[in-house]
């Protein structure tokens, strides 16, 4: 399945190292405005090769609109967006070409098609998030335009550090995307000390959507934080997911979480925003888990295609924390739902309109 969503629909397609990249999005509506260089900047927050911190790979990262737009408004016809391979080096991947990398997808793709491109690991690479950022640059806009929805995340933890304090200002101010300027020295530290001792570590990343109105999502199969889990978790290297306080929730009383409700508002946001998978137009707030890279120069045990046992060292360009650039790809996963849901929203209840009484927010935690 390479088609995510209902009535906004993207499609992505090509490897990591084949000549392209791309993706189709089939029910945009028409209106939206849309130009080339709109994409610069998400693309390049997604983008290896901003810092030393990660993969030391340089793409272009281009888009070129295909169909779907034309004077530079979308038209209501499959948006076609292409972005061209320019700095693939598959000979990085010969010597692992027979093997299978321990903590990959080598071994299950294997299994499922009894053969696989192991140049960057071709379809399992996270090259292919770049079509999600640049899927979700229009429905940020459109989120923005039509509801006033902003889409923001930051990293929360890397290992076992986590920001001292928090200022939205700061998160774009560093490689990061670290919401404590004062700490990126010490990152930069960190960072440092783990690629030279050729391991790497795992990281949390939270997003905040801030404007969401009350009634988006679905009771049952179509719960908001469901589809919210299932996006997330459709990303490398996501082991696990949180919806509001999340794994927290195990040791917190019911008379604590429960998110109270007074005529001032919602006293507390411990559900994320979300309630029977519905939205409360409070701030909808996710994280996600990454794991630590699994491709290090450390050896480790494998085998290969024959069933020999083998040494396996990765070499080439990768990142010691994958969760470093993940931000952008985070929220665009998020995005990309709401519009989704949004759209769904308005077509089976858009004549509803507004229901009374009408909550406030209340405090934002974040």
């Amino acid at each position: 399945m390479n088609t995510f969503g209902q009535l906004f629909r993207v499609t992505t397609f090509g490897e990591s190292h084949g000549p392209a990249i791309g993706c189709v999005i089939d029910g945009c509506p028409p209106g939206v405005s849309v130009a080339p260089e709109d994409f610069v900047d998400d693309l390049a927050r997604r983008a290896t090769g901003r810092s030393r911190h990660a993969s030391q790979r340089h793409e272009a990262d281009l888009v070129e609109i295909l169909s779907g737009v034309y004077e530079g408004r979308t038209t209501g016809t499959p948006i076609a967006l292409l972005v061209r391979n320019t700095d693939a080096k598959s000979k990085d991947y010969d010597n692992i070409a027979q093997t299978f990398r321990p903590g990959h997808a080598d071994y299950t793709y294997w299994q499922k098609y009894g053969h696989r491109d192991p140049r960057g690991g071709g379809r399992s690479s996270a090259r292919e998030t770049t079509m999600r950022v640049a899927a979700a640059v229009i429905a940020k806009r459109w989120l923005l335009e039509k509801f006033g929805v902003r889409v923001r995340g930051y990293l929360a933890q890397i290992g076992d550090v986590v920001p001292r304090g928090f200022a939205w200002g700061d998160v774009e101010g560093n490689p990061f995307f670290w919401p404590d300027a004062a700490q990126a020295a010490e990152l930069e530290g960190y960072m440092d000390a783990l690629r030279k001792s050729g391991d790497s570590v795992g990281a949390r990343i939270n997003v905040v959507a801030d404007g969401v109105p009350p009634g988006w999502g679905e009771p049952i199969y179509g719960k908001l934080d469901g589809e919210l889990a299932a996006a997330l978790m459709s990303i490398n290297a996501v082991k696990g997911v949180e919806v509001g306080d999340g794994f927290a929730s195990v040791a917190q009383h019911g008379s604590q979480h429960r998110d109270e409700i007074t005529q001032d508002g919602f006293l507390s946001n411990h559900a994320g925003g979300i309630l029977g998978g519905i939205s409360t137009g409070q701030q909808v707030i996710v994280s996600a888990a990454f794991k630590p890279t699994s491709s290090l120069r450390l050896p480790a045990r494998s085998l290969d295609l024959e069933g020999q046992p083998v040494e396996v060292v990765t070499h080439g360009r990768h990142d010691p924390c994958v969760g470093v650039r993940a931000t952008p790809i985070c929220e665009a996963m998020v995005a990309l739902v709401l519009m989704d849901q949004a759209l769904r929203h308005r077509a089976q209840c858009g004549d509803v309109g507004d229901v009374a009484p009408r909550i406030k927010p209340g405090k934002s935690k974040r």
